[in-house]
């Protein structure tokens, strides 16, 4: 006989849902500034809930607005902490999903959680936006809705960049807003096409933090912006390092000040770029016309890392504390000590993904492995460099998609 497969949904998810909320909205309204406006029809059913994704506490803002317990899909990386992962399965119980990856386990549980009852909720950016704008949205999500058959909420945050940048480790004092921008019933999406319903889908979650309307004060409002920033307009490829407001070009030594309103200012020069989205943007630009073939035999970057097999949904397993990394137009080279050396050539690679701040998982070989450097890594560059040499390799030297 076949084994009964046990419910997704406990009740005790409810219980918990109301506890975290009366402890972590006085700290959210206190900590980000946030005005989280509650969907006063939501009535006596479940959801498919779609936001845009800019700070690390989204899920939190999300759920304050809704009554009862939302499953929220999370990268593997969450299910792969042992005992912490344990306590937050049991506590919420996320719906994993492996990150850069077609998971149709993922949409085997979004469709089981939905039949349960559950309201699910999902980024479909799959990254918090490093730019300020809302990123690219995987195709598959007006295809997941379309299976689950619930109305589709769009949940705008708003101001989450100016408060808390992907890069920064600093929340400023400022103000954001998050609220559902649009509801879209199933009898309406289902004649619509996936292409048509995804148009729809990004339109209504699209933010531009590019603006100077609003004031994010802080004495740190530059700091760790390499992590998103490795193109100088003046130099090409490059290094920076960043303290208090500034960030400097390692190259050229030009200083950039990153100033309350979002906006950038060269100092004692005319920078090109008023705000990072557009820099971001010319930064991309700037890989999608790099020939990654030219870059072979001397690496690109050399970075110092912590090495690790990441077992999914089980434990990370440390292989160096302090490997020596390169980046090569067609290759990421791994040494451990003086005579291992481990080489992760992007033809064989099946994935390259960015999670949290500045981790870099690898999928290869059928495990998956993360490098996990200091506050400075730049993860960025190796996903940019790892997509184009695959856009290349796939006949789309046009492809402008660099994997965020």
């Amino acid at each position: 006989m076949k084994k009964k497969q046990n419910k997704w949904i406990k009740p005790r998810h409810r219980i918990i849902r109301n506890i975290l909320c009366a402890v972590i909205k006085p700290y959210s309204v206190w900590k980000y500034g946030i005005k989280i406006e509650k969907f006063k029809e939501q009535e006596n059913r479940n959801y498919l809930i779609l936001y845009n994704h800019q700070t690390a506490f989204d899920q939190f803002f999300v759920g304050m607005a809704f009554k009862g317990p939302i499953y929220y899909l999370a990268s593997e990386d969450l299910f792969s902490k042992g005992f912490v992962s344990s306590i937050i399965r049991w506590l919420v119980n996320p719906i994993p999903i492996k990150k850069q990856a077609n998971d149709i386990g993922a949409v085997l549980n979004c469709i089981r959680v939905a039949k349960e009852g559950g309201t699910i909720a999902i980024a479909p950016e799959g990254n918090r936006t490093y730019s300020g704008k809302t990123g690219y949205m995987s195709p598959s999500i007006a295809m997941m809705a379309k299976k689950l058959k619930l109305p589709v909420l769009l949940y705008r945050i708003e101001g989450g960049y100016g408060v808390h940048p992907r890069w920064s480790d600093v929340v400023r004092k400022g103000k954001m807003r998050s609220y559902v921008s649009e509801v879209i019933h199933p009898e309406e999406y289902l004649e619509l096409s996936d292409e048509a319903l995804m148009e729809r889908i990004e339109k209504g979650l699209f933010v531009d933090e590019g603006n100077d309307k609003a004031v994010f004060k802080s004495d740190k409002r530059a700091e760790f912006l390499e992590r998103a920033m490795y193109v100088c307009p003046f130099c090409g490829l490059s290094e920076f390092h960043s303290a208090g407001n500034k960030i400097k070009c390692k190259k050229c030594g030009r200083k950039i000040k990153y100033n309350e309103n979002t906006r950038l200012e060269g100092v004692g020069f005319d920078f090109p770029f008023e705000f990072v989205g557009e820099w971001y943007d010319y930064q991309e630009n700037f890989i999608n016309n790099l020939n990654p073939s030219d870059y072979t035999e001397e690496p690109l970057y050399k970075d110092v890392s912590g090495f690790f097999e990441v077992i999914p949904n089980k434990k990370k397993i440390t292989i160096d504390k302090e490997a020596e990394v390169s980046l090569y137009g067609d290759r990421i080279v791994i040494n451990q000590g003086k005579e291992t050396e481990t080489v992760f050539d992007f033809e064989s690679a099946t994935a390259v993904a960015v999670l949290g701040r500045n981790k870099l998982n690898i999928y290869y070989d059928k495990r998956v492995y993360q490098l996990k450097s200091g506050k400075r890594f730049n993860a960025l560059k190796y996903l940019n460099i790892y997509h184009r040499f695959d856009n290349i390799r796939k006949g789309e030297e046009n492809g402008k998609f660099l994997g965020l």
